[in-house]
């Protein structure tokens, strides 16, 4: 299966393992481009269309936020935090996807709404698994929400969310 109309939004500094998601993503079928940030800065200007971010046809909004903790200049916690406050934001689901944490860091990322959070593995095959998986549930089964002013996924293509 492909998926289309459904930009995910990579925030990883690690731009090695960006790379292998990105192309983990491409091969269990995502085909959308699956846009970049390096970093929490970075992410916060994706995510209000500011400065080279403002083209929505080039830098769409994301139906998916896939975030690692680990980020220089705002943490991975601060952007999940600022996220949450924005209105039109704030219910863009989040996966967090980032190197073993303690545990209050896990259950901070719960407290300010992650919506998943997984470790991310040691080999390419594995990192191959969880995408496949997290891209069935995320953009196969789960109904996306509706960020403010930003149709989903769903209205986008046209179709109408349906019962099992």
């Amino acid at each position: 299966m492909s998926y289309v109309h459904h930009t995910i939004l990579l925030v990883d500094s690690d731009q090695d393992q960006a790379h292998f998601t990105k192309l983990a993503l491409q091969r269990v079928g995502v085909i959308t481009p699956v846009q970049s940030a390096r970093d929490g800065e970075e992410a916060i200007g994706y995510l209000s269309g500011r400065g080279t971010f403002q083209d929505r046809e080039c830098y769409p909004m994301p139906v998916l936020m896939l975030l690692d903790l680990k980020l220089p200049h705002i943490s991975g916690v601060g952007l999940l935090s600022w996220l949450r406050e924005q209105p039109a934001l704030k219910r863009l689901p989040v996966v967090v996807l980032t190197t073993p944490v303690p545990p209050a860091d896990l259950n901070r990322a719960y407290e300010l709404g992650c919506n998943s959070f997984l470790v991310k593995p040691n080999s390419f095959n594995a990192l191959l698994v969880m995408m496949q998986n997290l891209v069935q549930y995320w953009l196969g089964l789960n109904v996306a929400p509706e960020l403010a002013g930003h149709p989903t996924s769903q209205e986008q293509d046209g179709s109408t969310i349906q019962p099992l």
